[in-house]
């Protein structure tokens, strides 16, 4: 299958961030599929262009064999508010139709286009009919509804806009392949999106890749040498933007100053600066920043640590997702402490993989963490839960194999345009 991939946020190699299609790529093209994606030049988390791309428009990429990556312009103006993350939308909008046009060629079986950013779909829907391709949208999270929940997307105009493309591209779609059952209930009874018309390909750890790593690692020696000897870790691995509330780590270490505990937050982001300066401002020698690092550095830093925590805010739309970071922990066989409510701590609890905290109640917390340190048997237990479930529930090569079948039911005899 020759399967042309639009991806604004598509990682280079060993980069840091969700990798859920550098994974599916590398699967996909040992199969033998060919795929060719049309991705940015700017990371995410960073607001930067990539050091390769400095100074350039176009950059293409052949890391991985039979996977060919295009990389176009997008303006760097993409962290420093949103007005400016809109214009990096808008900009790769039309460096990426430049290069669908006019570099990526023609003879592909299917288009998938992946959201956010929802602007990215009317790109899809351009390129798939001039190309007369079957579109699959994949949506990573639901948008409009959370910027609009966020309270990022005020204008009224501007939220009809939205809901109206939103709307188009479903329909405009062959499939619309979504990460959680719960965003499967909500284009059901919310968006009027078919049923037929719906896959669920989740989120997952590559045990091929963690496992490995996890064989080679020397967990006291790397300890010794990070300085983090005589210590219980709490780690945080994942974005730092307004959206996952992390000063509630540091309000929960302000609590345990006096405790052998110590926190470590791993990546890039809008809010990382502000969450840095407050734990500054109250002098915390218990946190250590990280900027982002190549997936197997921030991994054996995951192996490292003792437990995982993820944070969102108390937000409706947040119930509905699969937290990233949830399946890097479980396969480092760390337990989790949740303040991410909904089918997150669903999946933590059913699998006895961890306990959920309340967002603004560092003393839980504080508390659940003081569990965690007296109580070793307990991290192992539910450490060794949360691998096991996901292993079986949650395993990369697995799902990669069912979205291949979800592109193999998609009509190939009906032309884009009808």
């Amino acid at each position: 299958m020759r399967i042309l991939l639009l991806h604004q946020y598509y990682l280079p190699p060993h980069e840091a961030g969700g990798n859920r299609w550098n994974e599916l790529c590398r699967l996909w093209a040992e199969q033998g599929h060919q795929l060719t994606v049309i991705a940015g030049m700017v990371h995410y988390n960073r607001g930067r262009k990539y050091e390769h791309c400095w100074g350039k428009w176009l950059v293409e990429e052949n890391d991985i064999p039979g996977v060919r990556v295009v990389r176009t312009h997008v303006s760097e103006w993409h962290n420093v508010n949103w007005a400016g993350r809109l214009w990096a939308y808008s900009t790769f909008l039309f460096s990426g139709l430049w290069a669908g046009l006019f570099r990526v060629g023609t003879g592909y079986d299917v288009l998938i286009v992946t959201s956010p950013p929802l602007l990215l779909g009317l790109l899809g829907v351009v390129l798939s009919r001039w190309k007369r391709l079957p579109l699959v949208t994949e949506i990573r999270d639901l948008w409009p509804d959370t910027p609009v929940q966020m309270g990022i997307l005020k204008p009224s105009f501007l939220i009809r806009a939205a809901y109206a493309l939103e709307n188009w591209l479903y329909n405009c779609s062959e499939k619309v392949v979504v990460l959680t059952p719960a965003f499967r209930q909500v284009l059901l009874e919310r968006k009027g999106v078919a049923a037929s018309k719906i896959g669920v390909i989740p989120n997952a750890a590559d045990f091929q890749r963690t496992d490995q790593l996890t064989a080679l690692f020397d967990r006291n020696g790397f300890r010794k040498e990070q300085g983090m000897e005589g210590f219980l870790w709490i780690v945080y691995a994942g974005a730092h933007g307004i959206a996952n509330q992390l000063d509630l780590l540091v309000a929960t270490a302000a609590l345990l100053q006096d405790q052998p505990v110590r926190f470590l937050l791993i990546g890039d982001g809008m809010a990382k600066k502000t969450i840095r300066t407050e734990a500054e401002r109250r002098s915390l020698q218990n946190i250590r920043f990280l900027d982002a690092l190549p997936r197997e550095v921030a991994f054996q830093y995951i192996l490292a640590s003792d437990v995982g925590i993820m944070t969102m805010q108390q937000l409706d739309i947040f119930k509905t997702i699969y937290a990233n970071k949830m399946f890097e922990y479980m396969a480092a066989r760390l337990p989790i402490l949740t303040a991410i409510d909904g089918i997150s701590r669903s999946v933590i609890e059913r699998a006895d993989a961890g306990m959920f905290v309340e967002l603004r109640k560092p003393v839980e917390v504080a508390e659940k963490i003081r569990l965690y340190l007296n109580q070793p048997e307990l991290r192992c237990r539910h450490g060794r839960n949360g691998y096991e479930y996901a292993k079986t529930h949650f395993d990369r090569k697995r799902l990669a194999d069912e979205y291949l079948q979800c592109l193999a039911d998609v009509p190939k005899n009906r032309k884009a345009s009808d």
